[in-house]
């Protein structure tokens, strides 16, 4: 038997901050397929069809009232936030894998917890995104840049050809 992919330590990197210590978890981003029913002349039933993907967002929640990661809260138009989480899982024979996810969006919700007399402050960031890279092991497994009609799986842009029937 064999243990493999135990996530045993992370750093979050937000807008330019590091946040050694700070972290205490992040969600990726869920990638959830967006379907529409389709229900044609002939046919018995409707069958989904795809229509791309459900928005895409992170959370993370930091044991620290982090004024830099307050401040984030607000950003407009044209101003995206950075993020990036590097994340090293280990197999039971000693071998290391790095995980980096990167993102890009702006802050929807900032949670700043319960207030209570002893214990550490809690930060919850929730950003919705418009760039996601998962990079496992020196290969990009995903890469979906909404705003360029960008979804690449293993290094195929699967929305290479419609990009150029669109003249995009």
């Amino acid at each position: 038997m064999s243990i493999q992919d135990i996530r045993k330590y992370f750093n979050v990197f937000y807008n330019g901050y590091g946040m050694a210590g700070k972290c205490e978890e992040f969600n990726p981003p869920k990638l959830t397929a967006k379907f529409e029913d389709y229900l044609g002349g002939g046919m018995f039933a409707p069958a989904e069809i795809t229509m791309g993907l459900e928005k895409l967002e992170t959370d993370f929640t930091l044991k620290a009232y982090d004024k830099n990661v307050l401040s984030t809260f607000g950003v407009v138009e044209g101003t995206p936030l950075t993020a990036s989480l590097r994340e090293v899982l280990e197999d039971d024979d000693g071998t290391q894998t790095g995980v980096v996810h990167t993102l890009r969006g702006k802050v929807k919700e900032i949670d700043q917890g319960t207030v209570k007399t002893g214990e550490a402050a809690k930060l919850k960031t929730t950003m919705s995104l418009v760039y996601y890279r998962l990079d496992h092991g020196g290969t990009t497994v995903w890469e979906i840049d909404v705003a360029n009609m960008i979804f690449k799986q293993n290094g195929t842009d699967l929305l290479a050809n419609a990009r150029s029937l669109l003249g995009i």
